[in-house]
């Protein structure tokens, strides 16, 4: 991804994005276990406290072991696509474990009974990261609305309404924040049909404030996230 500078509103700037607290440490978004190596140049990444930075860390594992055994369909390590988590998957056992527990055989196929809790918390952080880094607006309120679905589960409509490009910056973002500085420094061709994408088929995002503060994003094309703050 291109350097963008951030030269919005200081005082937005130099306290944790995720609650406020101090500036102790930078946290990747999105989080480095959603992408391969060699990751991306240029990865974003926001002021955090330790406690943020280390605290999703463990959500944002299971997230990622569970969607690649969604994809295989199994726990076993030797079955999972991304050799990076079916080595982490191989060192930690009780991750496995809990997962196996989770899947479930039926005569429609496989199924994982899902931490929604934890999922939820992993999407919101990701969402506060790119909102602080990319139009320099951290949310530390609780969103007011919280979407998360895999693709191959959105109608025809709904896909096209998650995917569609028409929600451009209508109300053009902070003067000097990343998102404005891409569209007068770096011009729309940065945007695969608005979306950036971080690292193919691995994860891209979008913001917008047109009505409110919204992030989408879609981890491993598989699972659409998007979350709205007034």
């Amino acid at each position: 991804m291109q350097q963008i500078q951030n030269l919005g509103d200081n005082r937005n700037k130099g306290w944790c994005v995720f609650c406020g607290g101090p500036n102790e440490t930078r946290d990747h978004t999105p989080s480095r276990v959603f992408l391969d190596k060699p990751y991306p140049d240029n990865l974003g990444a926001s002021p955090a406290c330790e406690k943020c930075n280390n605290g999703f860390s463990a959500d944002e594992a299971y997230l990622a072991c569970l969607l690649e055994c969604v994809a295989a369909g199994s726990v076993d390590p030797s079955k999972i696509g991304r050799r990076k988590i079916a080595r982490f998957m191989e060192g930690n056992p009780d991750v496995a474990a809990r997962l196996a527990a989770a899947r479930q055989t039926s005569e429609s196929g496989v199924t994982f009974d899902v931490e929604h809790d934890r999922v939820w918390n992993v999407v919101v952080k990701l969402a506060r990261g790119h909102a602080a880094y990319e139009l320099n607006e951290p949310q530390l309120d609780e969103p007011l609305e919280v979407i998360i679905k895999p693709l191959v589960l959105m109608g025809a409509a709904e896909r096209h309404r998650f995917e569609r490009d028409d929600q451009e910056f209508a109300l053009w973002p902070e003067v000097g924040s990343r998102a404005m500085n891409r569209l007068l420094i770096a011009g729309d061709d940065v945007f695969e049909e608005g979306w950036l994408v971080v690292q193919e088929g691995r994860y891209r995002y979008r913001t917008a404030q047109d009505g409110g503060m919204t992030v989408r994003f879609v981890i491993g094309e598989y699972l659409a996230c998007e979350v709205r703050w007034e």
